[in-house]
């Protein structure tokens, strides 16, 4: 498992506290935001965004690792998700399965998911004992020999 420190987890834990204000969430008034850490330093945040027809909604992990994803950032260290309806969070949001399935994808093991109410107040999980049992590509059969995947 990455080790962060205490600063760098409050500054996650605070910049998905920040980018959940931004969140379009008109039908559930479910706002969510995330913070992914990339290896490399960079913060990607990102929201989620509803949508009418419900199945184009997006959530906050899934829009952050699109966001870094699409700048070509894909090794990852840990991710801060904050949500709920009030504005200071009530409760600790854990991410759905699709956001952990692609967490899964790009992630390792020990990669770390920070599910904050404030700053100071969150609880820490490995992607592992969030989606023990993570569907992977290695895992497919039939992969044609001696080809890897994109």
């Amino acid at each position: 498992m990455a080790k962060l420190s205490e600063k760098k987890k409050k500054e996650l834990a605070a910049a998905a506290l920040e980018v959940r204000k931004r969140a379009y969430a008109p039908f559930s008034g479910h706002a969510v935001g995330a913070a992914l850490l990339a290896e490399d330093g960079s913060v990607f945040t990102g929201c989620n965004i509803e949508n009418s027809a419900y199945s184009p909604t997006i959530c906050a992990e899934r829009a952050a690792f699109a966001k870094a994803i699409s700048e070509g950032v894909r090794e990852f260290t840990a991710i801060a998700v904050a949500g709920g309806f009030e504005e200071v969070p009530e409760g600790y949001c854990a991410p759905c399965g699709v956001c952990r399935q692609v967490m899964a994808e790009f992630c390792g093991k020990g990669f770390i998911v920070l599910l904050a109410r404030t700053p100071e107040d969150r609880r820490e999980y490995t992607l592992e004992e969030i989606f023990p049992l993570a569907f992977k590509i290695e895992d497919t059969e039939g992969r044609p020999s001696g080809k890897e995947a994109p």
